[in-house]
């Protein structure tokens, strides 16, 4: 059951957000002598690659629905037949290409191409700290307010559907379960927020998770 959580109005959330979140990326978020503290390894510390060679840089996309009722996070589910990751919950994001100039360029590029959100819908408001995926990713989240009245337009061969989340619910520490399964031979702990038929773990939930300590918690 998914049970009621107090909303969270968008302006009392970017008047915390922006005096909580890095307002550039770790200058040191990208080096390979650096782990960051954020990751898959926080709960399966002996499943994370931490050979820094192998961590490719990232960046994705919280997308902060301003909804006047109370705003959502814009979640993505990825299409099934993907190499990586197939069916499971993330957030616009991808590689870093060479042609992008910092994070957030990659951020707003890949959720143009995913789901056809246009920059200027997107208001970016700060950073969470880098990343650790046990798939080797070295990730900088964005966190953006965005305009509701944006369209939404599917690459479905990457997005199968789209779906928004009460941003009260992922901020609720109650939701925020740990579970584990065996992954690579081995059990791994990770983050889960059920919601309805959406089963969002792993990076998702781990980002969130960070989202909710640096905003809320700091």
């Amino acid at each position: 059951m998914m049970g009621q959580s107090n909303p969270i109005l968008h302006a009392d959330f970017v008047a915390r957000a922006v005096k909580r979140l890095n307002s550039s990326p770790l200058a040191q978020a990208f080096d390979p002598a650096f782990t960051p503290e954020q990751g898959d390894h926080r709960l399966a510390e002996r499943l994370a690659p931490m050979d820094g060679r192998l961590h490719r840089p990232a960046a994705v996309l919280i997308p902060i629905v301003a909804r006047p009722d109370g705003a959502t996070v814009l979640l993505t589910r990825r299409s099934e037949h993907l190499k990586d990751h197939a069916g499971q919950i993330a957030f616009p994001g991808g590689k870093i290409d060479i042609s992008d100039h910092a994070p957030v360029d990659t951020a707003l590029r890949e959720a143009e191409e995913e789901i056809g959100l246009c920059r200027q819908f997107v208001s970016p408001i700060g950073y969470l700290d880098p990343y650790l995926s046990s798939t080797g990713f070295r990730i900088i989240p964005v966190v953006a307010l965005i305009d509701p009245e944006h369209q939404i337009r599917i690459d479905p061969g990457e997005v199968e559907s789209i779906f928004e989340v009460p941003l009260g619910f992922l901020m609720d520490p109650a939701r925020h379960e740990t579970h584990q399964r065996e992954w690579r031979g081995a059990m791994r702990r990770y983050y889960a927020m059920p919601y309805g038929e959406y089963y969002i773990w792993g990076v998702t939930a781990g980002i969130l998770r960070n989202l909710y300590e640096k905003v809320y918690e700091a």
